[in-house]
């Protein structure tokens, strides 16, 4: 329930948000390419981003919960996050080569058919108390990762141009603000209901957007029909899996065993080949003088650093409200009033995202990305400050949902803007990977800082740890302000 009030509370915002667009000033040779990207037509894109990322955080705050349904560890039951994770990472890319080869609304329905079929058999298995069954559908979801470079195709093809900025921006700001949604709502519904209805939400979702593609133009398929390079899929599946599985696990592996250094070394095995076969490959399934051209470059590096700092604090506000206050900090919050208490992040985020397109439209997507970012090292610098009272954590969290929806906003903006149109499936699928990989970083940066800061065999981390956790992000975050420092101040996308 709380996801389906959230969905409505997006598409009528992003809806009005484009009325006031100037659409109705538009020339009337582009009443065309009106109908082709209107109104239902994007409300359906952003209802597809929106289920997809809020699908891959619904888990978090629920875990110790689904830990003691399935009869698992908690480290155990981290895998119904990772496996998400691993699957997304794997098949964004390739999805984002198949869109543009393809055709996107294909590729969109495939992805949210995934997440249909994901999110009922993870229902079934957490009714059933089927961890294999669960942690399955999980992986099955994680599929639908191809949905966000398949949305941004979609709209980059049928998008009149006067509106197609300020469509990119509340695709890019889906991702964030529907990992919060998702995060805030998983409390509630764990509360009084079972945790299989975390699942069926999603699937709701997941069918109410899949209806909806039936209203979706269908071009943005090429006519050449190029051959898809296996050899490159499967390296980047190695590397890209191999990357998350070491930071995911690393700290229950251990850092030094065998496991881990094995897992490592494979990674790195298969990112060089990878890298190899794809400068010598003639069709390769990602075009690397593309990514690391002088434009795309520097907004992939921006995007990893703000995710690594974004979801950190993510990762740690939850984990500190819920720590007991007899430690001498915390609040000893229950899951729904922890989400009570993080909320403010996903209600800016949402209010965000349309001030983020319209003030792309007036200075440019790189300020945009900017503001951001700094309001972002902002909050977290508070955090680390001033967290002995729960309005210092909603306040710092209201500052951080704008920073978020800000900076994920504009860097849609920055990405298409930055490639031809032939290369935006491509390019938008993996900034969505460097988005997730940011994320896996940010959480286990994030509990290695506090697991460092805490003595042996103490009950509750130590406060200190927190507080340096908090620190770090905020120097990574700000980080990110010289990475797009050269770029063009309006980084605008074309229909080129």
């Amino acid at each position: 329930m709380w996801i389906l009030v959230a969905v409505g509370g997006l598409v009528l915002s992003a809806r009005r948000s484009l009325r006031r667009s100037g659409t109705d000033r538009a020339p009337r040779e582009a009443a065309g390419h009106r109908q082709a990207g209107g109104q239902p037509a994007v409300a359906v894109l952003l209802l597809a981003a929106f289920g997809v990322a809020a699908s891959q955080t619904i888990v978090l705050a629920a875990l110790p919960v689904l830990a003691r349904d399935f009869e698992v560890t908690t480290p155990s039951a981290t895998w119904l996050l990772t496996a998400f994770m691993l699957a997304s990472a794997v098949a964004t890319p390739i999805a984002g080569r198949l869109g543009d080869q393809y055709g996107h609304r294909t590729v969109l329905a495939a992805g949210l058919g995934c997440l249909a079929a994901g999110s009922a058999l993870a229902a079934v298995g957490a009714d059933a108390g089927w961890f294999a069954g669960a942690l399955a559908g999980r992986a099955v979801q994680g599929l639908s990762g191809g949905v966000f470079p398949a949305a941004f195709g979609l709209a980059r093809a049928t998008v009149p141009p006067e509106r197609l900025g300020r469509v990119v921006a509340g695709l890019s700001a889906m991702f964030g603000v529907g990992g919060a949604v998702g995060m805030v709502a998983a409390g509630p519904v764990v509360g009084v209901a079972a945790p299989a209805w975390l699942f069926l939400g999603c699937l709701a979702v997941a069918l109410l957007a899949l209806a909806g593609t039936a209203r979706l133009p269908a071009p943005g398929a090429r006519g050449d029909r190029a051959r898809i390079d296996v050899p490159g899929a499967l390296l980047l599946t190695a590397a890209v899996a191999g990357l998350l599985l070491t930071i995911s696990q690393g700290r229950l592996w251990g850092w030094s065993s065998a496991a881990i250094l094995l897992t490592a070394s494979v990674t790195l095995v298969s990112a060089v080949v990878f890298v190899v076969t794809e400068t010598r490959t003639r069709e390769p399934l990602v075009d690397l003088r593309v990514l690391a051209g002088r434009r795309l470059a520097p907004v992939g590096i921006a995007t990893l650093v703000v995710s690594v700092g974004m979801f950190a604090a993510v990762t740690l506000l939850p984990a500190l409200a819920q720590t007991p206050s007899a430690a001498g900090y915390g609040f000893g919050y229950s899951p729904a009033r922890t989400a009570l208490l993080i909320a403010p992040i996903a209600a800016f985020m949402v209010l965000a995202a349309p001030l983020a397109a319209r003030l792309t439209s007036a200075v440019g997507a790189r300020r945009v990305f900017q503001s951001g970012t700094a309001l972002g090292s902002v909050s977290l610098l508070a955090l680390a400050l001033a967290h002995d009272h729960p309005w210092q954590l909603t306040s710092a969290g209201a500052v951080l949902g704008i920073a978020y929806g800000l900076a994920f906003a504009s860097v849609g903006n920055l990405v298409v803007g930055a490639v031809d149109a032939g290369s935006t499936g491509v390019a938008t699928g993996m900034n969505t990977i460097l988005r997730t990989i940011g994320g896996a970083l940010g959480a286990q940066i994030a509990a290695a800082i506090v697991a460092g800061a805490t003595p042996a065999h103490a009950a509750v981390p130590s406060e200190s740890g927190y507080r340096a956790a908090f620190l770090v992000a905020a120097v990574i975050v700000f980080l990110a302000l010289p990475a797009v420092a050269e770029l063009p101040r309006r980084a605008e996308p074309t229909r080129t």
